[in-house]
């Protein structure tokens, strides 16, 4: 049978989609409230076109079955709590954790309406501002060495000669070595293969303001894996942002700023080590359900199939 054929009669005649109680307003929002939990997570993500839709995840069902709570159009915390007011107030009582980024908007509608929950910074988000940070700083060597190439290279053609970039003895030259040590920024040096230790090797002696935002990076994810407390931890970020602030990179500053107008939330990973990654992993779920079907042209029935399979 023709694939397009079988799938208007599973939309049209086969499943119940013309009768679903939620199509009227599914594109908008739809709500599930036997899947509320005790621990909750809430993100966002994009079915198509870059429209963002937030979800509201129940942490208990592991990305199975019952999974969905609430989907809401958009990030607007007006248009979350509007959804989420709709739970009774005695379920929504229940719910003691809620882990997400550092959105303030999200921030907003969770304590809102679930005033008894405990709001959780994902970890992960709060790390990942650092390695932002320190790909910042190295763009901002890229783009100094490659003005300072086209400064030589216009020189070079004004006296009739040919510019040779410097050749480091790894075969890069320095804008390349910058460009090839993106990934190597990102992992830590336990995970270094020998090209790349001597590739961080040649960059940190030539930037080694560079090499201090790397060590800023990594002490900020030991305090994480090492910390048993929220008063070590708290002891710990506290000493990390005097570090930041004797370094002087202006990146790391915004990252510490950040941190500090959030640090109540950040800590409360230490209660539980409570992480968003279930919603990071549900949202490649539905990112793999996308690609399936090569996008998405009906919203409508796109969010009645993965509520089939989540909800």
């Amino acid at each position: 049978m023709d694939g397009k054929q079988l799938q208007d009669q599973y939309k049209n005649y086969l499943s119940d989609f013309q009768s679903w109680d939620q199509k009227s307003h599914a594109e908008q929002w739809t709500l599930f409230t036997d899947n509320i939990s005790e621990k909750l997570s809430i993100d966002e993500t994009s079915f198509s076109n870059g429209e963002l839709y937030t979800i509201l995840s129940n942490k208990a069902a592991k990305g199975k079955k019952g999974t969905i709570l609430a989907t809401i159009k958009g990030t607007k915390a007006e248009d979350i709590i509007n959804v989420l007011e709709r739970i009774p107030l005695r379920l929504r009582n229940k719910v003691k954790e809620v882990t997400m980024d550092m959105a303030p908007n999200m921030a907003k509608a969770i304590q809102r309406c679930f005033r008894n929950a405990r709001r959780v910074i994902d970890r992960f988000h709060v790390q990942k501002l650092a390695y932002d940070a320190v790909q910042e700083l190295r763009i901002k060597y890229r783009w100094e060495v490659l003005d300072e190439e086209s400064y030589k290279i216009t020189q070079a053609r004004k006296q009739g000669e040919s510019y040779e970039p410097e050749i480091l003895s790894n075969g890069d030259t320095l804008k390349q070595l910058l460009a090839r040590s993106r990934h190597l920024l990102f992992k830590h040096p336990s995970r270094w293969s020998e090209s790349q230790k001597y590739r961080a090797e040649l960059l940190f002696l030539r930037f080694p303001l560079l090499k201090r935002a790397y060590d800023l990076s990594l002490e900020l994810g030991n305090i994480f894996h090492k910390s048993k407390s929220k008063e070590g931890a708290f002891t710990k970020l506290a000493l990390w942002h005097n570090q930041v602030e004797n370094a002087g990179i202006q990146s790391f500053e915004s990252v510490a700023r950040s941190i500090a107008a959030h640090h109540a939330n950040i800590l409360h990973y230490f209660d539980n080590k409570s992480t968003n990654a279930s919603a990071e992993s549900f949202n490649a779920k539905l990112k793999s359900f996308r690609a399936i079907f090569r996008g998405v042209r009906d919203t409508t029935f796109f969010l009645y199939r993965v509520m089939k399979l989540y909800a």
